[in-house]
């Protein structure tokens, strides 16, 4: 006899009911099941390995108390049983979690129980390369790449050694985005695609395919690979649409088809997806990276021309940690406000950054560099993105900038080359935005050259895109240029353009950057259409624009 009542013995045998149907469920990846009924346990009365699968279900479904309490629990019991490798991966587990959810000082204290344990586990075990890969973490928050690889490699050694699939996924998904940040570009993508192709065979367990997910989409995110980017954020999203009540992982999806929209140009779904991904962020306790969201979401308002939104989600970027430049220097020239936009740049060239973080800076440094009249430094610029090109769209912002500079030399033959190129690839990546950016420089440098017909054309189909897409202030510029030329007065054409864009309110810096001049041209211009005019100032000049109907 046990020695139970008898009704203790039912209260026991419908709790082992109870344990065996979570199981079930949690076997066939029905979280919301297994959570409800292992939640409603003692959890002090679960085994290691329950507890384990119950900090899954946890997790998944974004109840982050739970998953430590059942983890912490779980913890205890492989320390009282003398299981040191069990110990490790829990305390893994435990720091991991606790970085998810912005707890750094957790997260230190889990790893260096996991590091004290490694005595009794051995240096060639697999909870090595999983301690391996939380040293990779410190070294990266202290921005030691080097030590960081190093960590790396050795867990996916020490995975591949031991046959542990999720070691070697996540190994490879670290070595991966390290070699992109230290511009191994190749062998960093390589580390991602196999490190995809484990995950999308179904060897890894749910906690790490998610996060292999998103961190080797956010690493192609990040060099503008959108090939994969659309590719791997589809597999994602077939991954979380399988799980029924999966949260985690959910507002990681949700940006990533945000950040496709918006380059594919469906900037209202885009905006769609930003919000339900920063709502997700905030439902599984990662506010942390509600910033990326909210920086996404200025650059798209910023490209329509709600510039005041903009500055308020750049805001909320910078409240959440993350740095909302370059796109605020845009916003900043937008505005007219040049020489804040030129010292943001000027700060950000300065900057000891890796090749990944360089590529963000520098297609907006050619910008703000040519509007301020800088051509030789754009042409610096323009070139050193040229060489660190590695995925198709960067490659196109490369051609695109070098055009830009060229017309800004006065060289419109020696533009046309890079912005053709430029207009092949956007098109090629379906960037329709990109694309007719390329056609508005291609348009200039064939006005420049006499090729007017030509030059209407392209400027006409980029019009007409912009619309589309509702960006208001490239679709105003064009409508600007295309505008019936008359030449009162013996103003000349590119004269003609010029007071066209001092009717709409822009500056000599902004007149400048729309038309691809120095700010010396466009004074020598803005004086001449004076004479001619016998005005004496910018709004006498407005008026006689819309008096002439040259607007």
């Amino acid at each position: 006899m046990s020695g139970r009542t008898l009704e203790e013995e039912v209260r026991a045998m419908a709790v082992a009911g109870d344990v065996d149907r979570a199981r079930q469920a949690y076997e066939r990846g029905d979280w919301p099941e297994a959570y409800d009924v292992w939640a409603r346990a003692d959890l002090a009365g679960l085994p290691a390995a329950d507890l384990d699968d119950l900090a899954t279900a946890s997790e998944l479904l974004g109840h982050h108390d739970t998953t430590v309490l059942a983890l912490q629990q779980e913890f205890r019991l492989h320390e009282q049983a003398d299981d040191s490798r069990g110990a490790v991966h829990t305390a893994f587990r435990l720091a991991m979690s606790c970085a998810t959810h912005g707890e750094p000082a957790l997260f230190s204290g889990w790893s260096a129980r996991a590091q004290a344990l490694l005595p009794d586990v051995g240096a060639d075990s697999a909870e090595a390369g999983w301690v391996a890969f939380l040293r990779m973490f410190g070294h990266l928050d202290r921005g030691e790449i080097p030590q960081a690889s190093q960590q790396a490699d050795l867990a996916t050694e020490a995975g591949r050694r031991n046959r542990d699939p999720d070691l070697v996924a996540m190994g490879l998904t670290g070595q991966g985005r390290l070699r992109l940040y230290t511009g191994r570009i190749p062998d960093g993508l390589a580390c991602l695609d196999e490190a995809m192709v484990r995950v999308i065979a179904g060897e890894c367990t749910p906690i790490i395919a998610g996060h292999v997910y998103c961190t080797a989409i956010e690493g192609c995110q990040e060099i503008s690979d959108f090939g994969r980017v659309a590719e791997w954020a589809s597999a994602l999203e077939r991954w979380c649409s399988a799980q029924p009540g999966l949260l985690l992982f959910t507002g990681q999806c949700a940006l990533h088809r945000g950040q496709l929209f918006r380059v594919h140009g469906d900037w209202a779904q885009a905006l769609d997806e930003l919000a339900l991904a920063a709502q997700r962020y905030v439902d599984v306790g990662s506010p942390d990276a509600i910033g990326l969201t909210a920086r996404e979401s200025g650059d798209v308002l910023r490209l329509r021309g709600d510039l005041d939104e903009a500055d308020l989600a750049y805001q909320r970027a910078s409240d959440h940690g993350c740095d909302p430049q370059p796109g605020l220097a845009l916003l900043w020239l937008a505005r007219g406000q040049d020489a804040a936009a030129l010292a943001a740049v000027e700060r950000m060239l300065a900057e000891e950054v890796g090749a990944v973080a360089r590529c963000r800076v520098l297609p907006a440094a050619v910008e703000v560099l040519l509007a301020s009249g800088q051509v030789d430094r754009a042409r610096s610029a323009a070139d050193e993105l040229s060489a660190l090109a590695c995925s198709e769209a960067l490659t196109a912002m490369a051609a695109e900038c070098s055009g830009a500079v060229e017309l800004a030399a006065d060289d419109p033959a020696g533009a046309l080359p890079f912005l053709r190129k430029a207009g092949q690839l956007w098109a090629r990546a379906s960037a329709p935005y990109d694309a007719s950016r390329a056609g508005v420089l291609r348009g200039r440098a064939l006005a420049r050259l006499g090729d007017d017909a030509a030059s209407r054309r392209e400027l006409e189909a980029a019009r007409d895109c912009f619309r589309r897409l509702g960006a208001r202030p490239a679709a105003d510029l064009v409508s600007a240029l295309l505008a019936p030329v008359a030449s009162p007065a013996g103003l000349t054409p590119r004269e003609v353009e010029v007071l066209r864009l001092v009717a709409t309110g822009r500056t000599n810096p902004q007149i400048a950057a729309e038309l691809v001049l120095s700010e010396k041209t466009v004074a020598r211009h803005l004086s001449n259409i004076f004479t001619k005019l016998d005005v004496a100032s910018r709004t006498a000049a407005a008026a006689y624009a819309y008096e002439h109907g040259l607007m």
